[in-house]
This record gives C-alpha cells, sequence and structure tokens, in this order.
C-alpha cells in the first residue's frame, strides 16, 4: 500500500504507528513490496538527474513489508506498553529514519546506512481484522478486569460503542502513528493504478490535512536537496545513527523493566474482605458476565455480605417431569388434600395442578425466569380456565407458593446431583448388585436416602471401592501425584474386622440375607423364606472357634460378633432407614426434663419455664410454634436434657414387624434356638441403628421446618410494612411521587440539653432544609418555626424522639399548626393556621439509620438526631425504599420480638429479600430516577433478573451513555442487559414517558423515539396485544396508522376522555380465544393488565400507609410494652407532685401515673402525710389510660397494702405447656424447698480471729488470687459444725484447702474447739498456731524448693521435654527436676530421665511442716531430698537387674511407694462441696499410737530403701522434732545424676 506523507528531515523517522486492534494478517498476503506505478528500469532514465522526480521519490517511498512481517508476529498485548514507551522516546525517534528512507538514500548516494530493525513496524487503523484483546478469553478478562474494564468489556459486544471507546482511548496517537507510512489507495487495491499525476495531487491533499493536524511538530522542508548535498550533511553532521547503541542498550533495559515487572492488580493492594465488599472477587465478576438473573447465580441471599455463587447443575427438560411430582407431593399438607386425596375439592383439577407446576419449575429452572416474571407475565400458564366458560378461572398457584416451587426445585436440583454422583459411585464400583439396582434406586426420593445409599454401598463393596480408586498404569507410565489427594482415614471399625474374619461365615446361617429381611418387611408378608439349621446356635457357633486354645472365643462372643455383623448391615439398610424416618415423622414425641442446674434456674417467671416439665408431646404440635427452637436454646445453656422417641407400642409394633420378616415360621426346638438368636439381633438394629438414626433426623426435621415458618411469619410482618404506599395528603403534580414532608424530634426530650432538631425533605426525597431550635414557647423559636412553614410549605409532618416528652411536642406542635397562641398568652405571628397533619410512624429503622454508615457518607455534617428526622421523613415518603436500602441490617428490625432471634440470619435475610422483590417489581423501578438519585437506587437490585452487581453495572452503563433512557429497547440496542436479563427485568423498569406524543412520520430506523407503553407493566412481548386492543377500543384500521409510530394509538387512547367505555366494551374472552386456537397463547389473565394499563398505566396497587398502634407509639417513646406494663404489675414510681386528692409519680420509663388518696392508703390518710416529694414507692397498675388524640399517656396506681399483698405473680408467671408432667415438677419443688430450708436453716459461724471469713471455696480463692504467697483463710466447713477449712495460697491460681477437725466444738459456732486436728500427726491448741507451725511451716519448704535451681516453672509436661532435650544435647548424662503438682496443691513432682532410651518417670513429693516425704522417706532439707531421691534410684535399678527387668515394687507390674500398686499423685478424688484432706485416708506417713485409734490409717508395706517418718502429735508451745532416721549420705558413689 502507497500513503503521501509529508517530507521529513533525513534525520527523522516516521512515528511509530500503535493501534491494539491490529494484526499481521493483511500483510502476509501482500507480499514483499509493490512496484511503484510509472516508474521504470529503463537505463536511458538513469542519467536524467530530476529532482523533482527526486523528490517524488523521497516523498513516495515504499515501506518494506519484510519488517512488517516480522514485527506483525509480536503479541497484540505489548501494544500499550509501546504506547507508554512511545510517550518517553518520542524526541530519540524523531531522529531515527525508517528503513525506506535509508534505502532511497543509498539508491541515490551510494553510501550504507546503519539501520534500526526496532522501527520497521508499521500499521493502518482500522485495516486488521485482528478482535480486541478483551475478546480472546472472556473468562480471563472478566477475572482479571478492574470494575471499569469491565464496562468495557461488556460495551465491546456492541460492534458501535466498542469503535466509540477505542477511539476515545486512542485519541490523537493513533493520527501521528497512521500519518508516516505508505498507504495504498481504494483503486490500487482493487487493481487498477494511478498515474503520477493523480497520485501527487493525493498526496498533496492528504499531506496538507495532517500538517494541519502536526503543525506543533512539523520540521522544516528538506525538499530539493540533490546526493551531493546529502554526502556533505553526511560528512559534516553524520546520518544520525552514531549513538544508537546507546539508545538500543536503554531501550532493552527499559523493555526488561516493564516487561519483566508483574501486572499489578487490584488484589495486590486491597485487603480479599474490602474487595469481597465491593463484589469485585472473580465469582462477582462472573455472575456480572453470565446472561443469568443474579439471585439464581447465588446459594444464599444477594443481601447477606458473605454470599457464594452456586456451582449447581441446570435441570433439563428431561428432569421436569420427576422434579414436578417430587415437588407438588411437598407444596403444602392443604394441596395433598385438596388435590390428592379422593374427597378432594379439587380432586378434579390435580393433572392440571401438575402441569401448572411444570411450567413454573420449566420457566425457573431451565429458562431462567424469576418468580416475579412468572407471577406478573405468565400467571395464564398457572390459572385453570374452563374452555366453556373462560370468564371462570381457578388460580392453581399463588405467589408464595411460587417460591415454594422455587425453593423446593433448588432442593431437588441438589438431590438430583447427589443421585448422579451416587450412580457413578456405583458405576464406579463395576459390580452387579440386583437389590440396589431394582429395590433401592427407584426409591431415591431424598438426601438422606442418598447418604444412606452411599454408606451401605461403601460398607458393602469397601474392598471394590478402594480397587475402584487405584488406577491401571502400564510399567513405564510416570507415577501419579499423590500430593494434591486426600487422605483416606485409617480408622477400621469392629465390623470391618469381625467382617474380614471367620465369624463372617456364622452370620450368613443365620438364613437368610439382610436384604431380604427388609423386602419381608416392606411386604408385610414372607417373600422369601429362612432356611433353618438342624443345629443349636451355640453348638454351631462351636466349629467357629480357633483351634488354639488361647485364641479360642466361647460360642457365646461369637454368636455375639455373629448379631452384631447381621445387625449392622440390616441397620444400614437405606429402605428401612427410609422406614424408620418415617415413623418419627408421623408419630414422634418429645419429653424435656430439666438438669440439675436447670431445676434451680428455671422459675416460673422464666421464659423457659413454659416447656420445663414437658412430657410427651407429639411433633406434629410442635411444627407451627417457636416452643422447639426455644427447647433447643435452652438445651445448649445446660438447662434441660431433650428426649425424642416413639411410643412404646409404635416401636414394639415395628419390632414385631421386623421380627416377623426375619423369624421361622418352623416349630423345632434350633428353630426357636435361631430365632431367639434373631430376636436379639433385631433388638439389636432398633437400639444401636434405627432408634438412634430416627432421633438425629427428627430433631434436624423438626428445627427445619419450625426455622422455616418462624421466618416465614417475619416475612409477613415485613410484607404489610412495606407493601404500604407512601403517606399522600394531596393530589400529586407530574414529576412528584411523594409528599414533602417536615420531620420534628426532641432526641430525649432534655430540656437543658437536647435542641428540638427540624428536617425538612422534598418531593423528590432530598433533604432541602434543616435547623435547630431550642424549643417552641419562646415567641423568636416560634417565628422562627412558622417561617419554615410558610416558605417550605410541608404536606405533612412527622415527629419521632427517645422519650415519652416526645408526647409534649407532639402537642405543641399541634398547637401552632392550628394557630393556637404561646405559653405567654400571645398569638404567634398571626399568619393563620396551616392545614399540615402531625403523626407518628414507625422508627425502628430511622434508628438504626441514623447511626450507619451510609447516613455517615450521606450527611457527615448532620447530627445523629438529624439523621434520625431524615430516616422519618423518608420512612414517611416510602417505607419500601427505606426497607431496601437497610441491606444486611433489615435483621437488626425485631418483627418478632420473642422468636426472631432463633432463626438463622441466612434464613432471614432470604425471607426478607422475596418481600423486597415481590413490592419493588408490584412497583416497579423508575430507571432514569435510579441512575441519577443514589437513594432511589437501592431498589433497582430488587427488579427482577437484577442483583446488586448487575443493578451497579447497569448504572454505570447508563451514565457513560448519558445518563437517560428514552425507551425500553435500549437495553438491547445498547448493550445495557443482556438478552435473558432483558426479558426478567423489562416489564419493571419504568420509562416515564410525555403522555402527548407529537404528531410526525415514523422514522423505523429512529432509535429515541418514545414509545408510551414502556411506561406500563405490559411486557415488551405483549406490546403487539396492546396495540392491537388500542386500535380496536378506537375501532381505527391499519391504514389509519400506517405511518405513525406502532404505539401512536396507545397515546390516544390514553389521551382519550372515553377510554374507558371504549376499553371496557372490548370482548377479551374472544379475544383471548382466538389467540389460543391460533397460536396456543394463554392470555386471558394478560389481557386484564393490558386494559388496566392503558387506563392507569404504573397504577397504585399498594395498601394505604399503615399508622403505628398505640402501643407501639407508646412502646417507641419509652420502652414500655404490654409485658412490662399492664394492669396488675407492680413497679416501682418516683412521687414529684403531691395534691390533696392525689400524688403524682413518675415510672422509670418516663411515663407519668397518678394515685388517687383513696387508693393511697387503707384507711384515706392525707397524702402529705403519707409520702414526700423525691420519695420511691412501690404500687400496681390499675389503670392505662391512653390519650394519643389529646397526646397523653398515664396510668393509674394503687399503693394500698391489701393490693400489694397479693403480687403480681400471676401476671408474671408463665403458663406451663398443656402436656405437663405435673408429678415430676411437685416433686422437684419439694426438693428444692427442703434444700431452701436447710440453708436457711445454717446458722453463719463469727469466729474472732483476722483470718477468719465466712466464704466458700470459690470466694476464698478468689480472695487469696491477690494475696502473697502463704496467706491463709480460715472459713467454715461444709462438714458441719465441727469442722474448719483453711485455705492457704500454694502459688498463683494454685491453693490447698486443708479440713482441720475441731475436738469439743461450741455447738453455737462461736469458739474454736480446744484441739484442732489436722491429721493423726498434725494437732494444735489453736488457730494461731495452727498458721504457724503448720500452713507457714509448709509454705517455708515450699518457698525453699522453690527456689532451688533443678525446679522448672511451668507444667509437668514442659519438665519432660527439658528433660529430653537436655539428655538429646548430653547423651552419656542423666538429668532430673522439680515441678509443682498443680493437680495435688501442697505436693510436688519429681521428674528424671536416667538415659536418652529411657522414659521420663514421675515420684510424689509431699510437703509437710517437719519435711519433705519422697513416698515415704522423709527429708529435712532440699539437700537431703536430692540424696534421698539418687539412693531410692539407684536401690531400684539394682533391684531392677535382679529381677530380670520388671519392677521391683509388686508383683502386678503396678507403680511403686503406694500400697495396693495405686498410682501416685491421684490419691482420691474430691466430693462435691467437701473440703479435701490431703493427709487423710492413706495419703499420709505412717504414725505411732499417740493419737486415737480412730485416726490411724492403714500401716503401708516397706519397699526397698525407705526411712520412718513416725512422729507424735505437737502439743502447744512444742515445736516439730527433726524426723528419726534421716537419710544418711552413703559413702559409696552417687548414680550418676546432673
Amino acid at each position: 500500500m502507497t500513503s503521501p506523507i509529508t517530507d521529513v528531515p533525513m534525520n527523522e523517522a516516521p512515528y511509530e504507528a500503535d493501534d491494539p486492534m491490529q494484526g499481521s494478517g493483511q500483510e502476509d498476503e501482500e507480499g514483499d513490496g509493490d512496484p511503484i506505478p510509472n516508474v521504470s528500469d529503463d537505463s536511458s532514465e538513469e542519467g536524467e538527474d530530476d529532482e523533482e522526480e527526486a523528490r517524488r521519490i523521497r516523498e513516495g517511498f515504499i515501506v518494506d513489508e519484510d519488517e512488517e512481517e516480522e514485527e506483525g508476529d509480536e503479541e497484540v498485548d505489548e501494544a500499550p506498553r509501546k504506547r507508554r514507551k512511545r510517550r518517553k522516546r518520542h524526541h530519540r525517534e524523531e531522529e531515527t529514519l525508517e528503513d525506506d528512507d535509508l534505502d532511497l538514500l543509498e539508491e541515490n548516494t551510494g553510501g550504507a546506512f546503519k539501520r534500526n530493525r526496532r522501527l520497521s513496524r508499521l500499521r493502518h487503523h482500522g485495516e486488521s481484522p485482528s478482535p480486541p484483546v478483551a475478546s480472546s478469553s472472556t473468562r480471563r478478562v472478566i477475572v482479571e478486569s478492574s470494575e471499569d474494564d469491565l464496562d468495557n468489556e461488556e460495551a465491546n459486544e456492541v460492534p458501535d460503542i466498542r469503535k466509540i471507546w477505542d477511539d476515545d482511548r486512542r485519541g490523537d496517537d493513533d493520527d501521528e502513528g497512521m500519518s508516516d507510512f505508505i498507504e495504498y489507495s481504494d483503486e490500487e487495491e482493487g487493481g487498477v493504478a494511478l498515474n503520477e499525476e493523480a497520485r501527487e495531487a493525493r498526496r498533496q491533499e492528504k499531506k496538507q490535512e495532517q500538517m494541519r493536524r502536526k503543525r506543533a511538530r512539523a520540521r522544516p522542508e528538506l525538499a530539493g536537496i540533490d546526493a551531493n548535498a546529502w554526502d556533505e550533511i553526511h560528512d559534516v553532521f553524520g546520518d544520525g545513527h552514531e549513538y544508537d547503541w546507546a539508545l538500543v542498550g536503554d531501550d532493552e533495559a527499559e523493555y526488561e523493566e516493564e516487561h519483566l515487572k508483574p501486572e499489578m492488580k487490584y488484589q495486590d493492594v486491597f485487603e480479599p474482605s474490602e474487595i469481597k465488599k465491593r463484589m469485585l472477587t472473580e465469582d462477582d465478576d462472573l455472575i456480572r458476565g453470565q446472561d443469568i438473573p443474579e439471585r439464581m447465580q447465588l446459594a444464599t441471599s444477594s443481601l447477606s455480605q458473605s454470599s457464594t455463587l452456586s456451582l449447581h447443575t441446570p435441570l433439563t427438560e428431561e428432569d421436569l417431569g420427576g422434579a414436578a411430582m417430587w415437588v407438588t407431593q411437598r407444596l403444602s399438607p392443604q394441596k395433598n388434600i385438596q388435590f390428592f386425596s379422593p374427597d378432594g375439592v379439587h380432586q378434579h383439577l390435580k393433572g392440571a395442578l401438575v402441569m401448572a407446576v411444570t411450567f413454573a419449575l420449566r420457566q425457573l429452572f431451565v429458562e431462567e425466569y424469576e418468580v416475579p416474571y412468572i407471577w406478573a407475565h405468565k400467571r395464564d400458564y398457572i390459572t385453570y380456565f374452563d374452555v366453556h366458560d373462560i370468564r371462570s378461572s381457578f388460580e392453581l398457584l399463588n405467589l408464595a407458593e411460587l417460591w415454594r416451587i422455587n425453593a423446593m426445585g433448588e432442593k431437588y436440583r441438589s438431590l438430583l446431583e447427589r443421585r448422579r454422583a451416587l450412580f457413578a459411585s456405583y458405576e464406579r464400583l463395576q459390580v452387579k448388585d440386583d437389590y440396589y439396582e431394582d429395590e433401592i434406586r427407584p426409591q431415591i426420593d431424598s438426601v438422606e436416602v442418598v447418604a444412606d445409599a452411599t454408606e451401605w454401598l461403601s460398607m458393602k463393596y469397601k474392598d471394590k471401592k478402594q480397587d475402584a480408586n487405584s488406577e491401571f498404569r502400564f510399567h513405564d507410565d510416570d507415577e501419579p501425584d499423590i500430593s494434591n489427594k486426600r487422605k483416606m482415614p485409617s480408622r477400621i471399625s469392629a465390623y470391618e474386622v469381625t467382617k474380614k474374619s471367620i465369624v463372617s461365615k456364622l452370620a450368613e446361617k443365620f438364613g437368610i440375607q439382610p436384604h431380604q429381611v427388609v423386602l419381608n418387611f416392606l411386604a408385610s408378608h414372607h417373600i422369601h423364606f429362612v432356611d433353618d439349621l438342624d443345629f443349636n446356635p451355640i453348638a454351631y457357633a462351636e466349629q467357629f472357634a480357633d483351634s488354639v486354645p488361647a485364641k479360642a472365643q466361647s460360642p457365646e462372643e461369637l454368636l455375639r460378633k455373629a448379631r452384631m455383623i447381621f445387625s449392622t448391615e440390616l441397620g444400614k439398610d437405606p429402605l428401612l432407614r427410609n422406614q424408620i424416618r418415617r415413623l418419627f415423622r408421623e408419630e414422634a414425641l418429645i419429653t424435656v426434663e430439666p438438669t440439675e442446674r436447670g431445676i434451680t434456674k428455671i422459675d416460673e417467671n422464666h421464659p423457659y419455664f413454659n416447656f420445663k416439665y414437658l412430657s410427651q408431646k407429639p411433633t406434629q404440635d410442635m411444627l407451627e410454634t417457636p416452643q422447639f427452637l426455644h427447647i433447643l436454646a435452652a438445651e445448649a445453656e445446660h438447662l434441660v436434657t431433650i428426649s425424642v422417641f416413639i411410643p412404646p407400642e409404635v416401636k414394639a409394633d415395628f419390632e414385631r414387624k421386623l421380627l416377623d420378616a426375619f423369624s421361622s415360621d418352623s416349630f423345632t426346638e434350633s428353630a426357636k434356638a435361631w430365632n431367639a438368636e434373631r430376636s436379639r439381633v433385631v433388638q439389636e438394629v432398633m437400639d444401636q441403628h434405627l432408634i438412634p438414626a430416627g432421633v438425629k433426623w427428627a430433631r434436624e426435621y423438626i428445627r427445619e421446618e419450625v426455622e422455616d415458618y418462624l421466618a416465614a411469619k417475619c416475612s409477613e410482618q415485613l410484607h404489610s410494612r412495606v407493601d404500604v404506599a407512601p403517606y399522600i395528603t394531596r393530589e400529586l403534580r407530574t414529576g412528584e411521587s411523594t409528599s414533602s414532608v417536615l420531620a420534628i424530634s426532641w432526641g430525649k426530650g432534655d430540656p437543658h440539653k437536647d435542641a428540638i432538631t427540624l428536617v425538612y425533605v422534598d418531593e423528590a426525597g432530598r433533604m432541602r432544609e434543616h435547623t435547630k431550635i431550642d424549643n417552641l414557647h419562646d415567641t423568636d423559636n416560634v417565628d422562627e418555626f412558622i417561617d419554615l412553614l410558610t416558605r417550605r410549605k410541608p404536606d405533612v409532618a412527622v415527629v419521632g424522639g427517645f422519650s415519652i416528652a416526645t408526647l409534649k411536642l407532639m402537642h405543641r406542635v399541634k398547637e401552632l399548626f392550628r394557630g393556637s397562641p404561646n405559653q405567654d398568652g400571645e398569638p404567634g405571628r398571626g399568619e393563620g393556621t396551616f392545614d399540615i397533619p402531625a403523626i407518628y410512624v414507625h422508627d425502628d429503622v430511622a434508628r438504626i439509620y441514623q447511626h450507619s454508615k451510609r447516613a455517615a457518607d450521606e450527611f457527615s455534617a448532620l447530627s445523629p438526631t438529624a439523621k434520625y428526622c431524615v430516616g422519618l421523613a423518608r420512612y414517611v415518603q416510602s417505607p419500601l425504599n427505606e426497607f431496601a436500602a437497610l441491606g444486611p441490617d433489615i435483621t437488626a428490625i425485631s418483627f418478632d420480638e420473642d422468636n426472631q432471634h432463633l432463626v438463622p440470619k441466612g434464613k432471614l435475610l432470604k425471607a426478607f429479600e422475596q418481600v423486597l422483590v415481590d413490592v419493588t417489581n408490584q412497583v416497579g423501578v423508575d430507571i432514569n430516577r435510579a441512575v441519577a438519585d443514589s437513594y432511589y437506587q437501592h431498589l433497582l437490585p430488587f427488579v427482577c433478573g437484577l442483583g446488586p452487581r448487575k443493578a451497579q453495572v447497569l448504572v454505570k452503563k447508563i451514565a457513560a451513555q448519558g445518563g437517560t433512557l428514552v425507551n425500553r429497547d435500549q437495553f438491547i440496542k445498547s448493550g445495557l442487559l443482556t438478552t435473558k436479563i432483558f426479558l426478567n427485568a423489562s416489564g419493571f423498569l419504568r420509562i416515564i414517558q410525555d403522555r402527548e406524543m407529537k404528531p410526525g412520520k415514523y422514522r423505523p430506523d429512529d432509535e429515541t423515539a418514545p414509545d408510551p407503553l414502556d411506561d406500563t407493566r405490559i411486557h415488551p412481548e405483549d406490546y403487539e396485544l396492546a396495540r392491537k386492543m388500542a386500535t380496536d377500543a378506537l375501532e381505527l384500521d391499519e391504514e389509519d396508522i400506517h405511518d405513525e409510530h406502532p404505539s401512536q394509538v396507545v397515546t390516544v387512547i390514553m389521551n382519550d376522555k372515553d377510554r374507558e367505555r371504549k376499553l371496557v366494551e372490548l370482548n377479551l374472552d374472544e379475544f383471548a380465544i382466538s389467540l389460543y386456537e391460533a397460536n396456543h397463547d394463554q392470555k386471558r389473565h394478560t389481557l386484564n393488565v393490558i386494559r388496566e394499563e392503558l387506563l392507569k398505566p404504573f397504577a397504585e396497587k399498594r395498601q394505604k400507609f399503615h399508622f403505628p398502634t398505640d402501643w407501639d407509639i407508646l412502646t417507641m417513646l419509652s420502652g414500655e410494652t404490654t409485658k412490662t406494663l399492664q394492669v396488675g404489675l407492680i413497679v416501682s414510681a418516683l412521687v414529684f407532685r403531691i395534691q390533696k386528692e392525689s400524688v403524682s409519680v413518675r415510672l422509670d420509663s418516663g411515663i407519668e401515673g397518678v394515685i388517687s388518696a383513696q387508693l393511697l392508703t387503707d384507711n384515706a390518710q392525707n397524702p402529705f402525710d403519707v409520702v414526700k416529694k423525691g420519695q420511691t414507692i412501690t404500687g400496681v397498675v390499675v389503670e392505662t389510660i391512653f390519650q394519643l388524640d389529646h397526646d397523653e399517656f398515664s396510668v393509674a396506681l394503687s399503693c394500698r397494702p391489701e393490693d400489694l399483698a397479693e403480687g403480681d405473680r400471676v401476671f408474671r408467671h408463665v403458663k406451663h405447656d398443656s402436656m405437663w408432667d405435673e408429678g415430676r415438677y411437685k416433686k422437684d419443688q419439694d426438693m428444692l424447698t427442703r434444700k431452701k430450708r436447710a440453708e436457711t436453716d445454717r446458722t453463719r459461724r463469727v469466729i474472732k480471729h483476722p483470718n477468719f471469713h465466712n466464704f466458700n471455696t470459690a470466694q476464698a480463692e478468689a480472695y487469696l488470687e491477690k494475696q502473697q504467697r502463704g496467706d491463709v483463710v480460715i472459713r467454715p466447713s461444709s462438714k458441719g459444725i465441727n469442722h474448719l477449712a483453711v485455705t492457704w495460697k500454694v502459688d498463683d491460681k494454685l491453693y490447698q484447702h486443708i479440713d482441720v477437725t475441731e475436738f469439743n466444738a461450741d455447738p453455737s459456732g462461736q469458739i474454736v474447739g480446744a484441739q484442732l486436728v489436722v491429721d493423726a500427726t498434725h494437732t494444735y491448741s489453736d488457730l494461731d498456731e495452727l498458721i504457724v507451725n503448720h500452713v507457714q511451716a509448709m509454705s517455708r519448704r515450699v518457698e525453699e524448693l522453690m527456689a532451688h535451681e533443678k525446679l522448672k516453672q511451668g507444667s509437668e509436661d514442659e519438665l519432660h521435654l527439658f528433660l529430653k532435650n537436655f539428655l538429646a544435647a548430653n547423651p552419656a548424662k542423666s538429668m532430673y527436676g522439680f515441678t509443682l503438682n498443680r493437680k495435688r496443691p501442697g505436693h510436688f513432682s519429681l521428674c528424671f530421665l536416667a538415659n536418652k532410651n529411657s522414659n521420663v518417670q514421675t515420684w510424689p513429693i509431699r510437703v509437710a511442716p517437719e519435711a519433705y516425704y519422697l513416698f515415704d522417706a522423709a527429708a529435712v532439707g532440699v539437700p537431703e531430698l536430692c540424696d534421698a531421691f539418687k539412693v531410692r534410684h539407684l536401690h531400684e535399678s539394682q533391684n531392677l537387674a535382679a529381677t530380670g527387668g520388671k519392677t521391683p515394687f509388686g508383683a502386678g507390674m503396678r507403680t511403686p511407694a503406694r500400697t495396693g500398686g495405686a498410682t501416685p499423685g491421684h490419691l482420691s478424688v474430691r466430693q462435691v462441696g467437701r473440703t479435701p484432706n490431703p493427709y487423710g485416708g492413706g495419703s499420709q506417713t505412717p504414725f505411732v499410737s499417740n493419737i486415737p485409734p480412730s485416726f490411724a490409717p492403714p500401716q503401708h508395706t516397706s519397699f526397698g530403701y525407705q526411712t520412718q517418718s513416725h512422729r507424735p502429735p505437737l502439743f502447744p508451745g512444742q515445736a516439730p522434732p527433726q524426723p528419726p532416721n534421716i537419710n544418711p549420705r552413703p559413702p559409696g558413689v552417687w548414680p550418676s545424676f546432673t
């Protein structure tokens, strides 16, 4: 191709083209270049040195196509890099010549020039057919693009939009890139060569145009320079390539830097939580890109912040038959009774119902239309019309049932996927199982059966499954990568072990297979009969015993294992488990019993009291009450236990039928014996398999049903709140959607702190003004308020607040509206009254809004009260919009105060989302307003087919194209919506049109022509029906509207004053019949909708605005409810005014009350003599007085003793369930009464000692927690009046409790006994001696041992680890250490490791006041204790060698040092509520007989090396003696312990 270019200096190269759309396909076909027309090789012309010809050659040189081919193979995605490089190297590239320039120069000068191959790639904009980069891989672009890129990518689907955006992105760079290369003209491409004059003229024309655009960078002309002049220029200035080596180096470094640098993505910058919050994850991009409604792509609600992508397999037409039957049977019990029972009311319509369900499933799961679309545009297909009387119709499915079909369809789809996985697993086993194929597989109708069948196959064919998992490979195949495979559990059950043994042969001799028993059970008679054996079971089992006597098992044990095999296989049978689930669903009962903690905590006022002793309540009665969820909550708090069971008679009947299916009919002795074994098998099946499985399933089944029921109830309450029209007080003008609102709030109503906040919101929902005034009584403030009313003229005023003082504010506002005088008796401004209603509305949404991030973003400068006012005003204008804007916070609104918290948040969001979707699509969304108004935009995600992600990208696309749509066709023609989404959403996206369409000739190609049908609920697929209806109503012919817009007749009929009569006169029944006969289209209901829309487009179908009740208002302002403030309840009140006839009081909630003098006392005394101002009194509510019309509410109280004596137990008492176990209740009440009486009878001890406290164990430990080690608390003992408990702090969080017995104790408990006995060896005369000689003595020994270098802080396990690490580093040594025994306060553990191959051993050390005791060996100090340990270890080592390696202490392989072979360290278990004695009952050292025999413990048997530690009891003033026979240091060598 040739192209004229401007003359450039010899050292300037053409600017490099940069078009990412270019490819190399066309250049490859053109070859190496075309000859220049009219240029000959004739030698006769070589001698002529024509300067003009030389100039033309220089201007019209040909680009070398070989270099183009080389560069054309580069990746297209390098274009952005080159654009960046071009900007950086622009000054260098202007100094570089192209290869074709150099060719011409070499031809004319005969010289050689250095070439730069890097600048040889040239492209022409728009020539290459290569697609854009974004279309090369849709998935990659969706995943890796940013939010803006997604917009551009989707625009690429529309060629025109793509070209526009490409041109915008390229800008002038492409013009520069195209100006410097040769271009072939259209004639040359067609094979016609231009002459030189025509080419020159064209070249000059393009050069002038390019010069105008590139004037800023144009260089002086170089025309007319001959070859000799070029030689001189080269000699003086060089050829411009002397420093190419430096430039090439820079370019390579720059290329490597940019090319090797990893591409930065937003995932590398933002936190994953932030990316997910902004919906920028890969899943979000995929949802945006797919032509599937967003909610159908999600596994959870789109309102949820953790919504996940649903990876389901779509249903097919082949699946619809089974899905329809499965869903129809589960729609509702009422539907089953009405349509499928023999005497059902609509039994004759069951076929029509199945067809309607099939149609709904096809629309939902095959064609992917959402529920609102079906309800609005396809309702004819779910309605039954009588062919003979088409006016009579019957609605087969309502809107709630459509949502139910949607939910059940999702469950069936999940079931189908699980079934397919099960079938595939069975195929991989490569087995033939007739029972599975013929019996189990046809009955797989629930996920539970799928799970049972999977478990059954896994149990039966486990070996086959393992073989199937092993892949077949040739010897030269690569080893498979098993690093990513999950490790299968290696646990083997007792069944598997026994099944592989010879006992399995015995299990086969029961005479029948497990699956045959099930078939007999299902058939209720014997299909398969039992093969009896002639041998008795015991005798027959003996032959399976092991021949080795040591391994032989008894016949009874073999039979037990055989029963276990058979019962397991029978209990795992899917069909039998399905039968037990059915039995539990129909017959299960529930009993609740309180735990020990629940007996005391759940009193008569506790909400759980209702079911505290629930007994045998049928589960069917619990499916539509929240009771079971409360029971589960109580169980989670460990207050009750739940028993789910079937009645004994039902269970016995099931067992009898199962045993009949299993038993033999023979009467022989052996048959009777085998039947006895079979009976035991049935018992094991029931108790170990079927009943536990049924109980587990029943709990989950009831929980799911009750949660769904409560979620539906809460959604009904939400529906009643949002399905209401805005509050309207007048006829709205054009462009208005609601009334203007003035919101007023006093906050908490404190006149010293809170000002009155006023916020005005206009008809479009925009806040126009806000102000604060101190009060509404001062003249200046009243004038300001009146001025605001006069200027803004609000349609309605809404008053709200957080205290009962709001009633006074409302009263004053109404006075000002009526023009009443102020408190000084002066009129306001005398401008008359204002016809403005003052109302209350629900403020729960506004309370959430005032503290939300959304409010902070919208009105950051407003106070919380002002934001609250904005929320109130918006709620008046559109409750639907306010609830939709809440997002996930909608679950914070309580629609069922007592029960809503029991429902999982995910289920609530799903139910609430359905309500918002229904109402939003019923109302419709003005798409142009949604694009312009971010607050109104919150409704857009709830439009059918859309969601948060698709709504977000739709708004951005519309805004990018101007922000306004003229008709619905633009959704498709401008690429705003994909086809499926458009079909779903178009009927609900409203485009407001001018009702008076201007007449004019219609142009079919006019894409911006408005259509009045776009401002109706009519779907675009029904536009022709609407036009036909309008044409027939106007009695026009097609010729009359031939040249007009197709919907011109719609405009005419809408503006016709007599349109109602004309449309009503149309016979829509015949029209519907003709449509059905022609195309089988069912449009009867659709025709009614069209007529309604032609009469009044988007007419309001919601209920009138819903006002709160009196109790709702009282709860909003005070927090009081019927449960806290009803007649009969006792409340406390503060006296603030005393009058002769009454006393005025104020409750804690701010509500005022009155007590008449007659109700103040029994004898009607003077109130001034009974109460004082500021006094708090108690009264019973006798009346609640509502006068909200006059902005008053009060309560009447009575303080008479006779009224208070009865109490309010009757009113606060929680009623128990009708299924109540009265006997158990009375029994527990008697037990509580006795316990309370015992506690009352117990007197508190008072002992005059600074360390004595009336503490229990927990209180004593809490008191000592902040004290020093060794501190002591003396406290009463739970063992009786003759005992004391001494608690002292051993270490942090370690306390020793010592039981002290008082001899000759004072019965009154005031005086300590004369003798305090800790144990047989430790007796003291008073508390001080006990503390000094016992507790403090032990404390000093504890401190001494803790200061030793061998003591290691921490747990015993940490000491073990230290010892092992030490010996690992020092293999030739031994090591030991001490640590506190935290399981036995007052004891230490001595751990030692003799060598690296031995185990760590632990010996106990007991601390006594006189010594340490290593077992029974006493040591007065720590060095002696270490010596005693080493000597004892040495003796044990010698004894161990002598006995052949066995432990020498006891023949039973037991740990030494305690009689009876008990392991030291855990000598006793502490009894609850009793103080343990670490020195009593066998744990103390043996002693001599100076103590009464009743205190003498059993004598210990001495083992090995030990030292006696006997000593007589101490007497007052006597110091503890040194224990005799303290271990002397032996003269020999110690063991090599470090």
